[in-house]
């Protein structure tokens, strides 16, 4: 294995090649946490609102995560790319297409964004839904409104509860934002497969492509590992014995 290849002169755009492979890692960063941003925002209403008792509120997000869940994450991609734009109002399509910055990088933040939030709704709902009943009873009993005891009671509970989950669903948005390439977007495996393409290294730098991926993931890992021993419920999976 040679991977001298690093330093010699890029095809295009100046520098070395090595320069690629950072503006990959950068581009899988800010895709993946942008991304991640919109999945925890909107995937914490949508958990809350598939436990509410109200079956208006509770339907919208039942379909919504039925639908995104059950549609793979490709095919999400090419319709915010290629769909959505044509299907909006004309004067707003015409801005995604041609006046919108970095159309690609943005396309890719949302779709992953709306994906994964079907995903951690559910992780959501399972962590209240996990709490026993008496919890919610009690906080009402003292005079707190429903929407007081999410935000009071079960969130914070449920939320300490999911971080094993959450950690996986945290994992996984890194690994799908290699899907991006695919509208565009040069993040590492894009970045992977044109360095093999101009220097015909491909073991070489899929090797440092997954080096990278795995120095993420694993990083994500001990730092959730770290929050969870923090925030361990006793008495529940993970908890400390009580003893």
């Amino acid at each position: 294995m040679d991977f001298s290849f690093l330093n010699q002169p890029a095809f295009s755009g100046g520098g070395v090649y090595l320069d690629w492979v950072i503006s990959g890692v950068k581009w899988t960063l800010l895709v993946s946490v942008l991304g991640w941003i919109i999945a925890f925002s909107m995937g914490s209403v949508l958990g809350v609102l598939r436990t509410s008792p109200v079956w208006w509120l509770r339907a919208p997000a039942t379909v919504y995560v039925e639908i995104f869940r059950n549609i793979p994450l490709l095919v999400q991609m090419f319709i915010w790319y290629f769909v959505v734009p044509e299907i909006v109002p004309k004067f707003m399509g015409d801005w995604l297409k041609t006046k919108m910055p970095m159309p690609e990088f943005w396309n890719a933040v949302l779709c992953l964004g709306f994906y994964t939030a079907s995903r951690v709704a559910e992780q959501v709902r399972s962590g209240i839904q996990s709490i026993p009943r008496g919890q919610t009873n009690a906080a009402l009993a003292m005079g707190l409104t429903l929407p007081q005891a999410y935000r009071h009671v079960l969130l914070p509970m449920a939320y300490r509860i999911i971080i094993p989950p959450m950690t996986t669903e945290f994992l996984t948005i890194f690994k799908n934002s290699s899907v991006a390439l695919t509208i565009g977007v040069l993040e590492l495996t894009a970045q992977a497969r044109q360095i093999s393409e101009y220097t015909f290294r491909t073991f070489e730098i899929f090797i440092i492509a997954t080096i990278i991926y795995a120095l993420i993931t694993l990083t994500v890992t001990f730092s959730m590992r770290w929050l969870e021993h923090r925030a361990r419920v006793p008495g529940y999976i993970g908890g400390a014995s009580g003893k």
